[in-house]
């Protein structure tokens, strides 16, 4: 990962960030020579929906249309 000064950063904002969007590596920008932030490509800028993100995430692990209890324990039947 690349870093960058936020002096340099400041002059090169423009260009750094068309580079960022055509490649998409990550650039950390150092203040005083700590890093202060991380610059890279938007997730969101693809995906039309913002749960479109979490695709992949879920593991469905048993039934998820029947019943969580079974009919007898409810009130409202056989009576």
């Amino acid at each position: 990962m690349e870093t960058i000064n936020a002096s340099d950063f400041k002059a090169r904002c423009l260009a750094i960030l068309d580079r960022v969007q055509a490649t998409g590596e990550r650039i950390v920008i150092l203040k005083r020579g700590r890093p202060v932030a991380e610059l890279g490509p938007s997730t969101r800028a693809e995906t039309r929906y913002p749960q479109s993100e979490l695709r992949g995430t879920v593991t469905i692990l048993g039934d998820v249309i029947a019943p969580a209890v079974p009919p007898e324990h409810w009130e409202s039947v056989g009576e």
